[in-house]
């Protein structure tokens, strides 16, 4: 079974960077598309940004359009935030689908990671 490790949170400024990981173990990303996820306190987790398998297709929430890029390469995803705002603020996850319909569907992912804390703030 597939196992994410999220990596690269932090707390930065409104307006800085940070590049988020998903590397993945226990079997091969080729044939997934993978999905970034965020959950706020006493927020349901959303997607955020889904990248198909072969890179070909991705998708950005409107709340992230033009500030967030998802990438990939062999077996780690990332998800490069720029211009972070406050309300960008969550644990951020990431989750492996081989339907792109239910990329980011959070309640049809099976195997999570402990996720990674973005933290935006003065």
């Amino acid at each position: 079974q597939l196992q994410f490790v999220e990596s690269g949170g932090g707390l930065v400024q409104p307006g800085g960077s940070l590049r988020l990981s998903c590397a993945a173990s226990g079997g091969t990303l080729d044939y997934y598309a993978i999905g970034w996820f965020r959950q706020a306190p006493g927020k349901e987790r959303e997607g955020v940004s889904c990248i198909s398998s072969s890179a070909g297709n991705t998708y950005l929430a409107n709340s992230v359009k033009g500030r967030f890029t998802i990438s990939r390469a062999k077996n780690t995803v990332f998800l490069q935030m720029n211009s972070l705002k406050p309300e960008d603020t969550a644990v951020y996850y990431c989750a492996a689908s081989r339907l792109w319909s239910i990329c980011l569907d959070a309640k049809q992912q099976r195997s999570w990671g402990r996720g990674t804390q973005v933290t935006v703030s003065l």
